[in-house]
């Protein structure tokens, strides 16, 4: 299938785009057949370009391209990283599961955060050398090449500010002594290996381990799951304490409710008394003018 001008049309109708080429900053080119990059000169707005999973053998004709963020061409055909140079503010770029044998070509990307490199053809420290042009990237996926030289490390910790590596799938996994925690030794800034975190206790259990053996790991392991039940006991404190300060809160409120009812009663009292008082005087006072009218007849 042809990427014509007419069929980028259509596209953009089917997916409720814009009918103007430039005010559109996604286009969705995936999973249509494409052999060849071509007509997308008046799609100067894109911001996000997806063309996984077609027949694409070659990276070009992307010149007008110059906003692009994201160009997602995983499931191609692609042999060669190149023709990158318009994109200068790519962000994430995604060539998993195609036939890239070297990573070349990315020195102009300045800003590229994110580069994808899954099932692919790399093999040798030569063929990811030219990561070291692009410092910006920080995560980066490997996984699933054919990459057997332990020397690759030499190349990944110059690498200021990787913090996400995938390399399951590789030969090299099983050439490397103690394998994550000599990468976590080795890549300062790594919080995420393979397919796990590496916690704050991982790093420095890695390093206990560099310096004195698994003795030192085992005693500094000792000493994170003394502080975790420490946290664990100060959180029952703390939750103990509010359940007694709400307790003592509600016998409070009793009190009172209980005070107010008391001197309620105790008023009513003192009333009924004053009128009972007031009562027995009027019929004293009655008695006596009484016993003066009998007296005076």
């Amino acid at each position: 299938m042809r990427m014509t001008k007419k069929l980028l049309r259509d596209l953009c109708k089917q997916h409720k785009l814009y009918m103007t080429p430039d005010l559109n900053d996604t286009l969705y080119l995936h999973y249509k057949g494409f052999d060849r990059l071509e007509n997308l000169e008046e799609y100067t707005g894109l911001k996000c370009l997806w063309l996984e999973c077609n027949g694409l053998t070659k990276i070009e004709n992307l010149d007008a391209q110059k906003d692009l963020r994201c160009l997602y061409l995983q499931l191609n055909l692609i042999h060669k990283m190149e023709n990158l140079e318009p994109m200068q503010k790519l962000d994430s770029l995604n060539l998993s599961n195609n036939y890239v044998k070297t990573i070349e070509n990315i020195s102009c990307l300045k800003v590229l955060h994110t580069l994808q490199l899954a099932h692919n053809k790399l093999q040798t420290v030569e063929d990811i050398q030219h990561l070291q042009e692009c410092p910006s990237i920080s995560v980066l996926d490997l996984s699933y090449n054919k990459l057997n030289d332990p020397g690759i490390l030499n190349v990944l910790e110059t690498m200021p500010d990787l913090r996400v590596l995938n390399l399951m799938g590789n030969e090299v996994i099983k050439k490397i002594a103690n394998y994550r925690r000599t990468l976590t030794i080795r890549l300062k800034h790594l919080t995420y290996l393979d397919d796990r975190p590496v916690s704050p206790r991982d790093r420095a259990c890695a390093e206990a381990w560099a310096k004195g053996g698994r003795e030192a790991e085992k005693k500094e392991r000792e000493l994170w799951e003394a502080k975790d039940r420490k946290k664990i006991q100060d959180s029952l404190d703390a939750l103990s304490a509010i359940r007694r300060r709400a307790e003592e809160k509600k016998r409070q409120l009793e009190m009172e409710k209980s005070g107010e009812i008391l001197s309620s009663s105790n008023s009513t009292m003192t009333e009924n008394t004053i009128e009972a008082s007031a009562t027995s005087e009027e019929l004293e006072t009655k008695e006596k003018i009484e016993k003066f009218v009998e007296e005076s007849g």
